[in-house]
């Protein structure tokens, strides 16, 4: 599989950081009871397409479902840049190397422990495909609406799929089933921060400037691996994701993941990377093939 490409331009990497200090700014805001800027103010509805428009809640219609009011359009095949942790991502690392993993004694000791042919034998294939590491893997992933409330994600390495389902955080029980799976239960929303001016993607700022974040939270995971050699998350592992799409000037939409796992047994801190993607004008490239930990 073809996943060398060229760096991300200047104008990912800034318009990655750019959504990271504007995320982090609206959360201090928050805190002091502040509005962000550009937010309406109290008792006015945000307008069309926020909750004021026709047929939204502010008109006494239903409010928009997930898929219409999303941030930005996820679907699509996306292939995965792989520009740094070239010898983590692109190989199975070897045995015992957990650099820059906060494991604790005990995750050190399981790392240590890993055998892949016992994982085989015992039909474990997949530990390094679920979804705390999948989007770590050098692969495409193709991102479409199952229906108005969900989203899918599918991936060739490894063939998994994911569903993000747009409910209450704490309805994540409800959605999953009474065994812990791979790819675990995921909730999703869309987060947006209302922009007043400046530093707005595609756009010239305004009060109702487009655009956002979809964070997906998962939890119920069978227990697997956050790389290929066996380095370990449990099946207490939180894992929260947030998804960005940014474009270059030249128009080519960019996704930026940004993973968060979170382990109570295995990790001294949450453990945090961030992975590109290059959408595509095709699925071509799309190669599903097994689970393996070999490459």
């Amino acid at each position: 599989m073809n996943t060398m490409r060229r760096c991300p331009s200047s104008t990912v990497r800034l318009a990655t950081c750019v959504l990271a200090a504007l995320v982090a700014s609206g959360v201090l805001e928050a805190q002091r009871g502040e509005a962000p800027p550009g937010a309406p103010p109290a008792g006015r509805e945000a307008g069309p397409g926020r909750g004021g428009g026709q047929g939204g809640p502010g008109r006494g219609g239903p409010p928009p479902t997930p898929r219409s009011a999303a941030a930005f359009d996820l679907t699509g095949t996306w292939v995965a840049v792989v520009t740094e942790d070239w010898r983590w991502r692109m190989v199975t690392p070897p045995k015992n190397d957990v650099a820059s993993v906060p494991l604790n004694g005990e995750g050190r000791k399981v790392a240590a422990a890993w055998d892949l042919d016992q994982d085989n034998a015992s039909g474990n294939q997949c530990r390094a495909f679920g979804a705390a590491g999948i989007m770590r893997q050098p692969l495409r992933v193709q991102v479409s609406w199952q229906d108005d409330r969900t989203l899918k994600l599918e991936t060739d390495a490894g063939q998994q799929t994911r569903l993000f389902r747009f409910v209450a955080p704490e309805t994540t029980s409800a959605i999953g089933s009474s065994e812990w799976t791979w790819q675990g239960a995921s909730t999703a929303e869309w987060v947006k921060q209302a922009q007043s001016r400046g530093l707005g993607f595609g756009g010239r700022g305004g009060s109702d400037a487009s655009g956002g974040t979809l964070k997906v939270v998962t939890t119920q995971m069978k227990a697997g691996y956050l790389r290929k050699n066996g380095v370990p998350y449990s099946d207490q592992a939180r894992l929260t994701e947030y998804f960005d799409v940014v474009q270059e000037r030249n128009g080519t939409p960019w996704l930026v993941v940004t993973t968060v796992v979170e382990d109570p047994q295995y990790l001294t801190q949450p453990f945090i990377t961030s992975t590109q993607f290059k959408k595509q004008a095709d699925a071509s490239g799309w190669e599903p093939t097994p689970c393996s930990s070999v490459w």
